[in-house]
């Protein structure tokens, strides 16, 4: 076919690709996965370049330029930090855009236009379009932002329904995509380490299965206590259940499989599973979604516009927390003032859910931190925590102790829900510092 020609012609190798960067240029990778090949090929220009302002949404590859001695090279800003970058973003390496997910590529987040933006994609099909794999987000708005687009082709991507695709013609030029002979061991949706689950998990699940309904919508945020939650059995029994989410958690494609999860009864995207990234999920998992019309790829805009989410009826949002004050103040961001997550898509999720007819949101934290020697339910919080959910919208929060329900409680009758879900060695203390506080 003609268009294959044309595609041939734009093909070129990653070392040709890293040279369309030049010094103060604006560099976007988009959200999700780096392209591996570009990547390594850019990193290893190091001392050609200076002051490459680069945009790397979620970092997944470490190709040295977090390290020291990278910076007057690249100057390095992430979306959400992850154990890739963590160091890096502890010692003011890199910065952060803060922000929810939808509201990152308006055309004036960045102070000028994207001189270049990588992506990945899959091969071409017959008709000439390749697909964003498991994983869209805003590529194809982040894509209208270059100059120049440049795009390394996986032919282990899958490809799914939905909003997912994009003509070959509105990219510059194509890498072929050579395995970097590293195997990435299992990560969180965060791209940390998957670790055996806590005991404690189990009891969280147990009580989060009261909260959740038959023909409930869920959204499972990203987070080391939400994540496991399905696999404990939080979703065990229930019967025709919705998803509309920003990533899937592991066990969610495998329970549309097994029809606990039908979208039959939501009232948007009947049937669908709508997300914008299939995360988390076994290569088994994977290849079951691939190309299958249950799944519905959605830009991030669309996903977390709060009236989309609203629409839901029964919407149920379900996202981690770090730590909470008496009040029901959230933080989902910061521990004692170093950040290690950000909002994410956790702010128009909660807002929607609570805008949703018969909707709910959950915040599910451990009791505690370091071996029980902390208590993540506080009197206060110190100095520079970033709040993400503010009391306003707390309703919600679960421990391995309980349900405390906050929703339309005074900030007495709040301190004691969430005293009766905090672990008994500091509930004696909480008591003294909220009779100070309340009387």
């Amino acid at each position: 076919m003609d268009w294959e020609k044309e595609y041939q012609k734009r093909i070129i190798s990653a070392d040709k690709a890293a040279t369309f960067i030049n010094s103060n240029d604006q560099v976007i990778f988009t959200m999700g996965r780096e392209a591996h090949g570009i990547g390594k090929a850019i990193a290893e220009r190091k001392d050609e370049l200076e002051n490459v302002n680069m945009f790397i949404p979620t970092p997944s590859y470490d190709f040295g330029w977090y390290d020291q001695g990278f910076q007057d090279s690249f100057d390095i800003s992430v979306v959400m930090p992850t154990n890739t970058c963590q160091e890096a973003m502890n010692k003011n390496r890199i910065d952060l855009i803060p922000g929810i997910m939808m509201s990152m590529y308006r055309p004036n987040c960045f102070a000028k236009p994207a001189d270049v933006v990588i992506t990945e994609v899959s091969p071409p099909d017959e008709k000439g379009f390749c697909s964003f794999g498991q994983s869209l987000w805003n590529k194809k708005k982040q894509i209208q932002m270059g100059k120049i687009v440049i795009a390394e082709v996986n032919t282990h991507l899958i490809r799914t329904h939905g909003d997912n695709f994009i003509h070959f013609s509105e990219i510059d030029h194509f890498v072929l995509h050579k395995p970097s002979g590293k195997k990435i061991g299992a990560t969180s949706l965060a791209g940390r380490k998957i670790k055996e689950p806590e005991p404690y998990l189990k009891d969280i699940a147990g009580y989060m299965s009261e909260l959740i309904n038959d023909k409930d919508t869920i959204q499972i945020g990203v987070g080391r206590t939400t994540e496991p939650l399905v696999r404990l059995g939080m979703l065990d029994n229930k019967n025709d259940l919705g998803i509309h989410t920003e990533a899937t958690p592991p066990k969610i494609i495998t329970l549309v499989k097994e029809g606990v999860i039908t979208g039959k009864y939501k009232t948007i995207h009947n049937g669908k599973v709508v997300a914008t990234s299939l995360g988390g999920g076994s290569r088994e998992e994977m290849m079951w979604a691939d190309n299958n019309p249950l799944f519905e790829l959605v830009t991030v805009d669309y996903l977390e516009d709060i009236r989309i989410i609203a629409s839901n009826d029964n919407m149920v949002a379900i996202n981690n927390a770090l730590a909470i004050d008496i009040t029901g103040q959230i933080t989902a961001e910061s521990v004692d003032g170093h950040l290690v997550s950000t909002a994410g898509g956790q702010f128009p999720f909660v807002v929607g859910a609570l805008l949703s007819k018969g909707g709910r949101s959950i915040t599910v934290l451990p009791s505690t931190a370091k071996y029980n020697s902390i208590s993540r339910i506080v009197p206060s919080f110190p100095e520079e925590t970033v709040v993400t959910i503010p009391r306003t919208c707390a309703d919600f929060v679960v421990t391995e102790f309980g349900i405390a329900k906050l929703w339309g409680k005074s900030m007495r009758q709040r301190a004691q829900e969430l005293i009766s879900i905090a672990h008994p060695k500091f509930r004696d203390e909480l008591t003294k510092e909220a009779q100070k506080r309340f009387g």
